[in-house]
């Protein structure tokens, strides 16, 4: 299924207000990263999901507490469109005290509740089987929502998975953010077929997105995640999406008309146009609240474990 990438109302709805609250959150938390990587202010490496955000924002209404989610590498818009947590997530990828994993996960692997992120391409997938199962036999309609990207139908275990979750009616829902590069490889050489046949191979229900409008993707997700809750049917739901930033901090091979080109579809210059005077108002009360959550977290002792190991 195709969607346009039309506004939503003119209105200035609270649900509109929210959903920019937590878009422009994720934006700005991830440009703030590479901010802080620039000026040697954090180490090690880290995946932003700029241009990708929306994508957890669309779903997160839709998903319920007693669902599971699996993440990946990229997964900072992930964890804040969950929990709305940037102090917790900032200090664990700063080392600091108050991180949500105490600063032993770092910026890849987060476990909060029934939130788990992982590095290892593909690796969720498998797990997502497992709470599945639970889930299905506890009765309450939960599923397990895994997020992966392009990239990761290189991996068997996804293969191996899609296939034990048709056999076992399962209710897992797979959640591709096709943005065409894995690495800074363009999809175009390294995937034959389609993501929608690789579904369909295993008789796996399946629904395509276009766009970024929230609301179009809410209307036509929301019955499809109720069959999966009721009817304990795997779902793969493609995001056709774009990744703005590098694949990790400074790795980035395409070319200025290409990443110029993406940016023009960016769902943030939309919403911008759309709703000029709320969104500048919301974007600057983000930039403020994270400005003033980097002063506080700046001047926190480390984390404790990493004091005993200093």
């Amino acid at each position: 299924m195709t969607i346009s990438a039309s506004p939503p109302p003119a209105a200035a709805t609270a649900t509109l207000r929210a959903d920019l609250q937590v878009l422009l959150l994720i934006r700005h938390f991830e440009n703030l990263l590479l901010d802080l990587f620039d000026t040697g202010k954090l180490n090690g490496t880290t995946h932003t999901c700029l241009g990708q955000e929306y994508i957890p924002v669309a779903l997160t209404p839709l998903l319920r507490a007693d669902d599971y989610v699996f993440s990946n590498h990229r997964g900072h818009g992930h964890y804040l469109a969950r929990f709305a947590d940037p102090e917790g997530l900032l200090a664990e990828i700063m080392g600091k005290e108050g991180a949500v994993c105490h600063g032993v996960g770092g910026s890849q692997h987060i476990k909060r509740g029934r939130y788990l992120s992982t590095g290892v391409q593909g690796e969720s997938l498998p797990v997502a089987n497992g709470v599945a199962v639970h889930l299905k036999c506890e009765g309450k309609g939960g599923v397990a929502v895994a997020y992966i990207g392009d990239g990761t139908w290189g991996q068997g275990a996804v293969y191996e998975a899609l296939n034990m979750a048709k056999l076992w009616s399962l209710p897992v829902v797979v959640v591709v953010e096709n943005n065409h590069i894995a690495q800074t490889t363009a999809q175009a050489r390294n995937m034959a077929g389609s993501i929608a046949k690789r579904a369909a191979a295993f008789d796996v229900d399946f629904i395509h997105i276009e766009g970024s409008d929230l609301e179009s993707i809410r209307q036509t997700l929301s019955p499809a995640l109720a069959r999966v809750r009721t009817q304990h049917q795997p779902l793969v739901i493609e995001f056709e999406t774009q990744r703005l930033g590098p694949h990790s901090k400074g790795d980035d091979t395409r070319s200025t008309e290409t990443l110029a080109e993406l940016k023009r579809h960016d769902w943030h210059a939309r919403y911008q146009a759309a709703h000029p005077e709320l969104f500048q108002t919301v974007e600057r009360e983000v930039q403020a609240q994270l400005a003033e959550l980097l002063q506080q977290i700046e001047k926190r002792p480390p984390a404790k474990w990493l004091r005993k190991v200093a």
